[in-house]
Order: structure tokens, then C-alpha cells, then sequence
């Protein structure tokens, strides 16, 4: 019985594995007593005098899980693939934040209003996003990162950490592309408005409202940002493998560029 319940698991365990030892596994040491898991995959060649594009994935405003699991089936595969590591050359980080109790005390607002998480850009960010950015800046600083070719993408509840993280640093990333996330609004940020977003939600979606997405490129337009949105019909929260899957995704992702070198 135990042998034949690995073998209907190696289909899912061997690609987990396989991709797991692509990336190098790291820490972050934010502050005393705050560190911040992460793993990381250079390009091949890796050649620090030049400048590559950096995509910062996020689950759960980093991962709640253990070992970066959903980021490394998800947006992690991405790029276990020979050929898309030859097209698109980039140092992909998975933060692997701890759990924090505000962020784990989040939950789908239960009268499925718009925007009815306590989600509020403006106070302080907690310190795994915190962390997030010092080690964005960090490796601006330490490795071949192209600073105007700086993306993030996150699922869930790192959809709205993607959110968060583009309202709070406007001037560091060239594209943000959320999936099944959402949150209050962006307190009409204007710096948003140059901003290149692609929001993704399935409309059957009952861990994170759609509306909370529709909310958020509602507003986003109202601010000039330069937004794409689509949305599947009879998806629910899994709405990340369609999007993962999205022909253009990739390409569309590293065509943005910013003007000016990210500022912190």
C-alpha cells in the first residue's frame, strides 16, 4: 500500500524536488531576532558584472507554507524549465516570510463586501515586508540586478502583498502582477500611475473576492496607471495556474522597463 501510494505521489514530488535544487537557499537577518528565510535562483553564466532583470514571487506576503512550497509548483516553475531559463535570463527570489499573527488574522471578509479587509497602506508595514524591501535593496547593491527591470508577482495573499509592496516603493518596480489578491485602496497614490500592472482573478473565487480585484483595477485606472485585467470565467482560487500559463505572461512581464534606476 506504501509503495503504491509513492508512486501515485512521484508525479508531484519530483518536480517539487527538481525545482528545489535550482535555488539556493538563503537567509536575511532584518533585524535581531527577525530573519528572513529565502531562496533564490541565478541565471545560468551567472556574471555579476552584468545586469539582469530581478522577479521578486510572494505567497502569503512572502510564504507561510514551509520551504517556499507554493512558490517553487507555481511561479517558481517557471523558470525550472531549460528553455525559459535560456529566453529569459533573471535572479528569481522567493522570500519565505514567517508567520505573523496580523497577516495570518486576515481573513475573506464573510459579507462579501468590496474591500472589506483592514488593509491600510497607510500605517506602518509589518516587518516581513519590511524585510522584503531591505533585501530587495540589498541585492540591488550586491548582485547584478538591472534596477529598472525590477518585477514582483504574488498569489493570494501575496497578491495583496504585491499590492502593498507597489503603494509603499512606487519607484522600484517596472510591472506588478497580482493574482487572486486585493485589499482597501491605494490611497490614490499618483506615483502609481506609471506603474504597469496585469491583475488576474477567477471569478468563482471564494477564498478572495473577485470584486476585490475589479475594485482595484477600477481604481487604478482612476489614477491613469497603465493596468491589464483578466479574469476566468468558473475559476476559483486556483486562478494562478491559468495565469502562470498566460502565453504573454513572461514576455509581457520583462518588456517593462522603468525610465530611472529603482529608489528605495
Amino acid at each position: 500500500m506504501r509503495r503504491l501510494l509513492l508512486l501515485l505521489l512521484l508525479p508531484f514530488v519530483i518536480p517539487v524536488f527538481a525545482q528545489d535544487s535550482l535555488y539556493q537557499k538563503k537567509e536575511f537577518t532584518y533585524s535581531p531576532g527577525q530573519v528572513l528565510p529565502y531562496r533564490i535562483l541565478f541565471p545560468e553564466g551567472y556574471d555579476r558584472t552584468r545586469a539582469y532583470p530581478l522577479l521578486l514571487f510572494l505567497h502569503g506576503a512572502g510564504e507561510r507554507g514551509t520551504d517556499n512550497e507554493r512558490q517553487l509548483i507555481h511561479g517558481g516553475k517557471l523558470f525550472s524549465s531549460a528553455g525559459n531559463r535560456s529566453r529569459y535570463p533573471a535572479i528569481v527570489v522567493l522570500p519565505q516570510c514567517p508567520r505573523d499573527e496580523w497577516w495570518a488574522a486576515l481573513k475573506p471578509d464573510t459579507t462579501r463586501r468590496p474591500l472589506g479587509l483592514a488593509f491600510d497602506y497607510t500605517t506602518p508595514a509589518r516587518w516581513p515586508l519590511q524585510a522584503v524591501a531591505a533585501l530587495l535593496q540589498q541585492l540591488v547593491r550586491e548582485e547584478g540586478v538591472d534596477a529598472r527591470r525590477i518585477y514582483v508577482s504574488g498569489l493570494s495573499m501575496g497578491g495583496m502583498g504585491t499590492f502593498e509592496l507597489v503603494s509603499r516603493y512606487p519607484t522600484v518596480f517596472a510591472a506588478a502582477l497580482p493574482i487572486c489578491g486585493g485589499g482597501d485602496t491605494l490611497y490614490r497614490n499618483r506615483q502609481l500611475r506609471r506603474v504597469p500592472f496585469w491583475i488576474f482573478h477567477g471569478d468563482a473565487d471564494r477564498v478572495v473576492d473577485v470584486r476585490y480585484s475589479r475594485a482595484m483595477e477600477h481604481h487604478l485606472r482612476s489614477l491613469g496607471a497603465p493596468v491589464r485585467y483578466t479574469e476566468y470565467p468558473g475559476v476559483g482560487h486556483n486562478s494562478w495556474d491559468p495565469a502562470f500559463a498566460e502565453p504573454d505572461y513572461l514576455d509581457w512581464m520583462f518588456g517593462q522597463r522603468r525610465s530611472r534606476k529603482a529608489r528605495f
